[in-house]
């Protein structure tokens, strides 16, 4: 039977075990969940994950959830996949396991919600949140701190001095990559005094094409409908008089 992904490409973990499968020529089926219509919530998908999130997968009658958990599950089930993504030597895999433990309690949590309180908020009906947004760059930046001066500690281009990437520098990457919602100038200003972390990002993504610039289309397609958007705003205003006036 085929696989099946559960995903929205909106979504960070999606796009990794998209990005996996395709690399490493592992047939799926695309189910695609909408979390804007909140197709996450239907009785359906929690047949799937009653956990309520993407992504998940179905592997015959095997079902399972969290991406970092079906990432290795992939990478030992399927064969022809190359060791570098999930050594067989178990002090390797303990380091994978480790810098996939401190993603979850560290980047994820600056990184998801510095975009979501400075970009997505009104796109799933919230409000912007600036207290909240400036509490998440400060884990943001500490985060990236920590993978500048550790993760990246090595003599590879990779997390913890690989050669060639793994199922961590997969995850890791596409975290990141939502940071492309935001502002141009945003974001650089973020990543800007990491220059190590700017080099592994396209290190990273040159070593996954085509697959991770096509799996990456709707998010490029999203920012720049964010660009048009903010462009707008920041062009059009009411002067004293009540006229419209550009804003500088």
């Amino acid at each position: 039977m085929t696989l099946k992904l559960y995903v929205d490409r909106m979504s960070q973990p999606s796009r990794a075990l998209i990005i996996f499968c395709k690399v490493n020529g592992i047939d799926f089926e695309e189910v695609k969940i909408d979390i804007l219509k909140r197709q996450h919530l239907s009785p359906e998908f929690r047949d799937v994950n009653p956990m309520g999130k993407v992504p998940a997968i179905v592997d015959g009658r095997f079902k399972l959830f969290e991406s970092h958990a079906i990432l290795i599950y992939l990478s030992c089930a399927f064969p022809g996949v190359a060791d570098h993504w999930y050594p067989a030597d178990l002090s390797r895999r303990a380091k994978i396991h480790s810098a996939l433990d401190w993603h979850h309690s560290n980047l994820r949590q600056g990184a998801a919600a510095y975009v979501l309180n400075t970009t997505l908020a009104p796109v799933v009906g919230l409000p912007l949140n600036p207290v909240a947004a400036a509490e998440a760059e400060k884990i943001l930046s500490a985060s990236l701190l920590k993978i500048e001066s550790f993760w990246l500690k090595g003599n590879g281009p990779f997390l913890l001095g690989g050669f060639q990437p793994s199922i961590a520098d997969l995850s890791l990457v596409c975290e990141l990559m939502q940071l492309e919602l935001l502002g141009d100038q945003d974001r650089d200003r973020i990543l800007a005094p990491y220059k190590k972390v700017q080099k592994w990002v396209e290190s990273t993504r040159k070593a996954m094409q085509p697959h991770f610039d096509e799996v990456h289309q709707v998010l490029m397609k999203a920012k720049t409908r964010f660009q048009m958007q903010r462009s707008a705003g920041a062009n059009t205003g009411a002067d004293s008089r009540g006229k419209l006036t550009s804003k500088m």
